[in-house]
């Protein structure tokens, strides 16, 4: 677990962009995965909107994908065992890089197929404590014509990352705009947020 944690460090160190291949065990994202798919089959995913509960919107032009927000209330086994990985890697993170995370958000997204994100900042205008943006993939066997990529937008260097199984992306929430190109398949994640409320 700490290898995969100081990958992910290390290569945003480097690129602005951390990446690990296999932040999340086959096991886990396979076990959240289903949970997410017996979410979507009982109705339970609202759509997705836009800016925060002071100022959201809706609006399908931009983002068109289904949202359920985790919660240590719902008592879930594997959304559980997430929250202590995340919370793990928090630790880590604050210990190695004095970061000054004090809580996290995160929510289940769902992509069907047509479904896309245009460029945006994860942070918002009017409360910048969302501090870095964390987003692992559940889509097992997936292909380059599946589409769906995160695309991170630097200087003379955008980044096109495919949503692969286990693979987890870490960046500063208000540094890089990004977006998520239309997708042709089924494309599930959990996206979020590491904070800081000072």
């Amino acid at each position: 677990m700490i290898n995969n944690f100081e990958t992910l460090i290390s290569t945003y160190i480097e690129n602005r962009v951390g990446i690990s291949e296999h932040f999340l065990s086959n096991d886990l994202a396979n076990n959240l995965k289903q949970n997410l798919k017996t979410l979507n089959d009982n109705s339970k995913l609202a759509m997705a909107g836009i800016g925060n509960s002071e100022k959201l919107a809706f609006n399908g032009a931009i983002r068109s994908d289904s949202i359920y927000w985790l919660d240590k209330k719902h008592n879930n086994q594997f959304e559980n065992e997430f929250f202590l990985q995340i919370e793990a890697f928090i630790s880590y993170l604050n210990e190695s890089c004095y970061a000054g995370i004090t809580g996290y958000e995160f929510h289940y997204s769902l992509y069907e197929t047509g479904d896309f994100y245009l460029k945006h900042l994860d942070q918002f205008k009017n409360n910048p404590s969302r501090k870095y943006s964390m987003i692992s993939y559940l889509n097992s066997d997936w292909q380059e014509s599946d589409g769906g990529e995160l695309l991170i937008h630097q200087l003379n260097n955008n980044q096109k990352i495919s949503p692969t199984q286990g693979k987890t992306v870490f960046f500063k929430s208000d540094e890089l705009v990004h977006e998520v190109l239309v997708t042709q398949n089924t494309r599930m994640s959990i996206t979020g947020w590491l904070k800081s409320d000072y």
